[in-house]
Formats: structure tokens, C-alpha cells, sequence
């Protein structure tokens, strides 16, 4: 009788495989990165483990009598195939590049063909495919494959738990500030670049839905408005000695008359999602990325009653969708080659006040803020005022007191670039009505608990990741007695969330439509 062998050691095997021999490219810019050492030596052998225990994971959810061996065949050729390019030409097979593949045309397809390119194929995919087409691989009764595929899905997935808070640090900069590493693993980006072609070149038209057509602007105030949003970037609530925290991070802002919501609360933990779900009318468990790119936000019914000049300024990646249908600017591409100063967002504002002399103005600032891991680069020299600090983008090498003292000094800054837009305003109190609302994308975790950053899942996340710095500051004005400013004061402890932003924005510029929303306004 011809030996059989499990479905689990055929799996786990071709996993190894792959990741050792298919992976050449990945692991030579892995070690640009992290050179050999002793402490290295364990993240990187870890790396292994987590790449073969995804792929065992990829192949465990296909495994079937009739579908296990033609899956691992073509992934054994693929990234035979795959890897000769990587190797060769050091590419990185994305979406992109399997575009142009696909249009190439003969002349050019054959220009590629080498001899190497057949020695690849031969002995990194044809023969280790031919030993598993003449595999008899052994298929058990239904329940108990399947007993058998669930204790072993549970098994691979705890490797990788326990492997990524073993090693949390590393971890962390490898997939914050190393992302163009895990383009060079194979076939596993290969296989989520042809899913994100086909969701880009199939993708369905989405029907766009208008809000607020019936928007109007019912000024009450005496002088024009002028409100600047400042969407800040990783501010942790409890970082802010505004709110009682034991270090000075706030010396500038704690002389202004502020009000600091010490119980605000992000909708994500992600600027991807915080920043168009904070803009949205949608609650935070009503929100989703497509209602957030079919739904029109705020930002348009002010610009809808056309007696208010949105604009948008950017020292962040983008707006994520939130300004398309306004003035955008990106500040940080037009004005500066490397690190980008909040500061200098405030360059020029004031002509671009003046453009329009007959309407209010709604100003949106996105900050660079505290942008980690390398939050050393975030701000100048003379705000080190927390030492010693972590002066590297890689958060293994350091104390969990150097993180925090870098982070700290972020957060000075920013205390820095905020009591200098009120400033701003208040230079322009003359002609306008004038207020400063602050608040950030999302917070930060600093290795409580062996957790960095940010961007875990909303219903795991620590608190550290969604409770958020934010605070309103107003000039003295009929829009401050409008808000009535003492009382709101009382309410600095309430619990708010990013929910309440759409309906405050609203209320603050004094839009009427029924969409907002009077009891979810923070300001009434």
C-alpha cells in the first residue's frame, strides 16, 4: 500500500519551503534594515515563522480533496516565477506591475525569457510540484477533517500571536516605518495585489449620496467668522497637562482661555478612518469606508449655503477623501522637500483670508502633530525639553522612558503651533468672529502593555489609542456669548466622541439643514 501523508505536514512543508527558498529578495532588504546581531538574529528568524505560519494559514482555508494540490502547485510555480524577477531586477510585484504585465505585449514578454528563468522555474516550482502531484495526500472523513483543519487554523494563528507581542518592538517599526519590506514577500503580496487589480479595474460604479441640500447659513453674529479646525495627528488625551497630566507639555496653551474635553473620544484608530468618519454625519457604528467615500461630509454643506469659504491645508498624507469638493491644498508636497513644521502652515494664511472679503471662513489645518514611530523628527531642537529621548524610527532600541520623553516634546510643539493660531486669530478680531477648535485623528500607544502606535482593531485597541486630546478656544466675541462659553466650560469633562463634530460644525457656523443634528452639538 502507497504511504499516505496528512493534509497539515503537506501544508506546513510547502509553507517552509516557499519561505525559505522564495524569499530571497524579502530577506535581503530585511537585513538592509536590520543587519545581523544577536538581538536581530531572533526578530528575523521570527519573521520566518510569521511568513510560513500566514502562508500555512492561506493554504489551510483552501484545503479540500479536490482543491489542496492544484493550489499549492500554481503557488509553487508562481513564486518560482516570481522570484527569479525579484531576484534579477529586485521588483516588487504590486498592482501596478501586473497591469503592465498584462499588456505587454509579445516582443516584449519574450525580450524577458532567459535561460536563469527556466533554471528557476525548474528547480524552485517543477520539481517541487511534481513531488506533490504524486503525493498521496491522505483525506479523512468530513467531521473529522474538519475538526482536524480548525485545531490546526488555532494552532498556526496563536504562533503568530505569541510571536508578535514576543517581539512587539520590532514589530512595530517593521510595519509602521519598514512598510516597502512587506512588499517584497512572496507570493503573499502577489496574492493581495491581484485582489486590489481586480477590485480596481472591476470595481462597480457607487451611487454618490448629497446631504444638506437644503443648507442655509442663518448668521446671527455681528462680524464675519472665522473658525480654524485643526485636525491634530496621534495627541493622547492624558499627554496633555491641560488635562492634568504631570509633565508641562502644554506652557503656552495653559495661559490661554481653553477649554479642554477631557473625555473625547476617537472614531477609529486610524488616520485613514478618523479623519473622513469624524467629518461624516455618520456615528461611529454606522460608518464604513464606502458610505464614507459615497457621502458627501460637512466641509460640503458649508460650502453649499456659498456664504462660506472652506479651505483645506495639509502637512499630513491627505484629507483622505474629506476635501475633495473644496480648496485643497497640499502644503506639504508644494512647500517642502523633507520634514514639513506645522508652523509653517500659518504662512500666507492671511492672504488667503483676504481672497474672500464678503464671506465666513471655515479653515481646516491637518498637522504632521506626533506622527510615529520617529516622533524625534517631529520637532525642532528647542523643544527637547524631555530627555533622553529615542533618536531612531526603530523603537526596539529604545526605553519605554525615550519613547515617551520623544513623544512628550512632540506634544510641546504642538502646544507651540496651536497658541500661535490663536494668535493668528486673534489678530483678526476685529473683523471677525473667532474661534479654534482642536482635536486629533486618533491617540497613541507607547508601549503600555508591549503595544506601539496605533491602528489595532476598535474593540481591542487600549484606551491610550482612542481617547483623544481636543479643546476649543474663542475670542471675545458674540460668537463666545453665542456658545455661551461659561457653561460650556462645565461641560469640559462630559463624554464626547468624533460623533459630535459634524453637528458642532454646523451649529458653530450657524447652518441650518435637517441633517444636524441640535442634541449631538457640543456648542448648544
Amino acid at each position: 500500500m502507497k504511504k499516505t501523508v496528512s493534509t497539515s505536514v503537506v501544508i506546513l512543508v510547502t509553507s517552509i519551503f516557499l519561505v525559505v527558498f522564495n524569499n530571497i529578495t524579502f530577506y535581503k532588504n530585511v537585513l538592509e534594515v536590520y543587519p545581523l546581531n544577536l538581538q536581530n538574529s531572533i526578530f528575523l528568524f521570527s519573521l520566518g515563522v510569521v511568513l510560513a505560519s500566514v502562508l500555512t494559514l492561506l493554504f489551510s482555508l483552501v484545503n479540500s480533496k479536490y482543491t489542496l494540490k492544484p493550489v499549492i502547485i500554481t503557488a509553487l510555480l508562481t513564486s518560482a516565477f516570481l522570484n527569479y524577477f525579484m531576484v534579477t531586477y529586485n521588483l516588487v510585484i504590486d498592482d501596478d506591475m501586473i497591469r503592465n504585465s498584462i499588456q505587454t505585449d509579445t516582443a516584449e514578454a519574450f525580450d524577458l525569457i532567459t535561460t536563469n528563468m527556466f533554471l528557476y522555474l525548474l528547480f524552485l516550482g517543477v520539481l517541487p510540484s511534481f513531488v506533490v502531484y504524486k503525493l498521496n495526500i491522505e483525506h479523512k472523513s468530513f467531521k473529522a477533517e474538519m475538526l482536524s483543519k480548525i485545531k490546526f487554523f488555532v494552532s498556526v494563528l496563536l504562533i503568530i500571536v505569541v510571536v508578535f507581542f514576543s517581539l512587539s518592538k520590532f514589530y512595530t517599526s517593521f510595519f509602521r516605518e519598514h512598510k516597502p519590506l512587506r512588499y517584497y514577500t512572496n507570493p503573499t503580496y502577489f496574492i493581495y495585489s491581484i485582489g486590489k487589480y481586480i477590485s480596481k479595474t472591476f470595481d462597480t460604479q457607487m451611487v454618490f449620496k448629497t446631504i444638506g441640500n437644503d443648507a442655509k447659513q442663518v448668521s446671527t453674529d455681528e462680524k464675519r467668522k472665522l473658525v480654524i479646525m485643526v485636525v491634530g495627528e496621534a495627541a493622547r488625551s492624558d499627554r496633555m497637562s491641560l488635562n492634568g497630566y504631570k509633565k508641562d507639555t502644554n506652557p503656552l496653551l495653559k495661559n490661554e482661555d481653553v477649554i479642554s474635553f477631557t473625555a473625547m473620544y476617537s472614531c477609529g484608530t486610524s488616520t485613514a478612518h478618523s479623519v473622513p468618519c469624524m467629518f461624516s454625519m455618520y456615528d461611529r457604528e454606522e460608518y464604513s469606508y464606502k458610505k464614507g467615500i459615497s457621502t458627501e461630509n460637512v466641509l460640503d454643506i458649508l460650502a453649499k449655503t456659498n456664504k462660506v469659504d472652506v479651505f483645506w491645508r495639509d502637512n499630513n498624507s491627505d484629507s483622505k477623501g474629506v476635501a475633495l469638493r473644496v480648496d485643497y491644498e497640499d502644503f506639504k508636497r508644494k512647500n517642502c522637500d523633507g520634514e514639513c513644521r506645522d508652523m509653517s502652515m500659518l504662512v500666507g494664511l492671511q492672504k488667503r483670508i483676504e481672497k474672500y472679503p464678503n464671506k465666513d471662513v471655515f479653515i481646516v489645518l491637518h498637522q504632521m502633530g506626533n506622527h510615529g514611530p520617529a516622533y524625534y523628527k517631529r520637532y525642532p531642537k528647542k523643544f527637547e525639553k524631555f530627555t533622553p529621548i529615542c533618536e531612531t524610527n526603530q523603537l526596539e532600541n529604545c526605553t519605554q522612558e525615550e519613547i515617551s520623553n520623544a513623544y512628550d516634546n512632540t506634544i510641546i510643539y504642538t502646544d507651540y503651533f496651536l497658541t500661535k493660531t490663536i494668535d493668528f486669530l486673534k489678530k483678526n478680531q476685529n473683523e471677525f468672529e473667532t474661534a479654534l477648535f482642536y482635536m486629533s485623528d486618533h491617540g497613541e500607544s507607547l508601549g503600555e502593555g508591549g503595544v506601539y502606535l496605533h491602528g489595532m482593531p476598535y474593540f481591542i485597541a487600549p484606551d491610550a489609542q482612542k481617547h483623544i486630546a481636543s479643546f476649543v478656544w474663542f475670542g471675545k466675541g458674540e460668537m463666545r456669548k453665542r456658545v455661551d462659553f461659561e457653561k460650556l466650560r462645565a461641560k469640559k469633562g462630559n463624554s464626547f466622541s468624533q460623533d459630535n463634530l459634524f453637528h458642532s460644525i454646523l451649529g458653530l457656523m450657524e447652518v441650518q439643514t435637517k441633517v444636524y443634528d441640535t442634541s449631538k452639538d457640543i456648542f448648544k
